[in-house]
């Protein structure tokens, strides 16, 4: 596919397809600081206010492996198609949404779609950058995109917020919607695996209702981790995923190729990602509570103090991308998480003192640190 296609026409589809995950990561934030306009509107409750949150990485966490199987045999621009349509539509039901229960449910139903969408794009960069120098940049930049996700959706929130309203943070999608579909349309071109294309069906009911289980779980632990339900849901969880992985080693076509993270090196940097991302979502969640209700800070304030986290990855990033083909991957990784931890330990000491003196100089060391992983 790659090799039919003109440069200038590839790093379109780049364009595009990094527009898709910076969309499918800044949902899982913009949200977070318009969640007490939208709470009063909708008159919810503070429990039923995470699950604006939780609802979207619940669906989104559950479905991804089977959204990424749907992608390579229903063909990848097909499923990008159908995941951006859908996505579109979810967020215009939740842009609507006259009640708590609405809000949630679409947000769920665009956590379904956006597992489509990630693995889709994900796989479809793969096709169009298959080696050399120029599928490290493509994936720099598409990995640099995604790392800035969750602070741009913070920024972008608290811009709408201040200035139309909380209802915006979720139509705004259908602008980036929009130009994903035109986009696709004009760059991105079909492909699908070949071979056996049967599904694993019993590998995806467990991996799914494992996933789920794990993250319903861990949404309980505000009643405490000794709770009941706190408890059982993970223990189901942990019991799913188990059962998944012993799936896969006795069905001929798996949904996840067990190989694929018993690798040493795929497995170290799935496990990186997947601390650096709950880092970044989790850090920045509790970091717009603490700019809005300990600091006093507005929606708009609240979002440009979340810019120097976006803003130190971008501007690193390029560097990084040029040791990334001197020196390899390898030391980038371990720089990175050991940059990140010292950051978190400076958010730890935070104690409601001055933004530039607490706050700024935490996210400044954590944009670094997240530039040498994602890159």
């Amino acid at each position: 596919m790659s090799s039919s296609m003109s440069g200038r026409t590839r790093w379109w589809a780049l364009a595009v397809l990094s527009m898709t995950q910076l969309v499918v990561v800044l949902d899982g934030t913009i949200v977070n600081i318009a969640l007490p306009q939208a709470q009063a509107a909708l008159d919810l409750t503070d429990s039923a206010r995470q699950w604006v949150v939780t609802a979207y990485a619940l669906a989104f966490g559950a479905l991804l492996l089977l959204g990424g199987r749907v992608a390579d045999y229903w063909g990848r621009k097909r499923t990008y198609m159908v995941g951006m349509v859908g996505f579109g539509i979810a967020s215009l039901w939740g842009g609507l949404a006259q009640t708590g229960t609405e809000l949630i449910l679409a947000r769920g139903l665009q956590g379904v779609f956006a597992a489509l969408l990630a693995p889709a794009a994900l796989a479809l960069l793969t096709v169009t950058f298959p080696s050399g120098r120029e599928r490290n940049t493509a994936f720099a930049v598409f990995g640099t995109v995604a790392g800035a996700g969750a602070a741009v959706g913070l920024a972008l929130g608290g811009v709408l917020t201040e200035f139309f309203s909380w209802r915006w943070c979720l139509l705004v999608n259908l602008v980036f919607v929009v130009i994903g579909i035109v986009g696709a349309l004009l760059f991105l071109r079909e492909s699908r695996a070949e071979g056996d294309n049967r599904y694993d069906v019993w590998g995806a009911v467990t991996v799914t209702l494992g996933l789920g289980a794990l993250v319903y779980g861990f949404s309980l632990a505000e009643f405490g981790w000794g709770n009941v339900s706190t408890i059982a849901f993970l223990a189901a969880g942990v019991v799913l995923l188990g059962l998944f992985v012993w799936i896969e080693t006795r069905v001929r076509n798996p949904l996840l190729p067990l190989h694929v993270v018993t690798d040493r090196v795929r497995a170290g940097a799935f496990l990186i990602q997947a601390v650096a991302g709950s880092v970044m979502i989790g850090a920045t969640l509790y970091l717009t509570f603490h700019l809005q209700i300990v600091l006093g800070m507005s929606a708009l304030a609240a979002g440009l103090a979340s810019l120097p986290l976006p803003l130190a990855t971008m501007l690193t990033a390029p560097i990084v991308a040029t040791l990334l083909g001197r020196i390899g991957p390898r030391p980038l990784m371990i720089t990175g998480p050991l940059v990140v931890a010292a950051s978190l330990l400076l958010l730890s000491r935070i104690t409601g003192g001055a933004y530039a003196v607490e706050v700024l100089p935490a996210l400044i060391v954590m944009g670094f640190g997240m530039a040498f992983i994602f890159v």
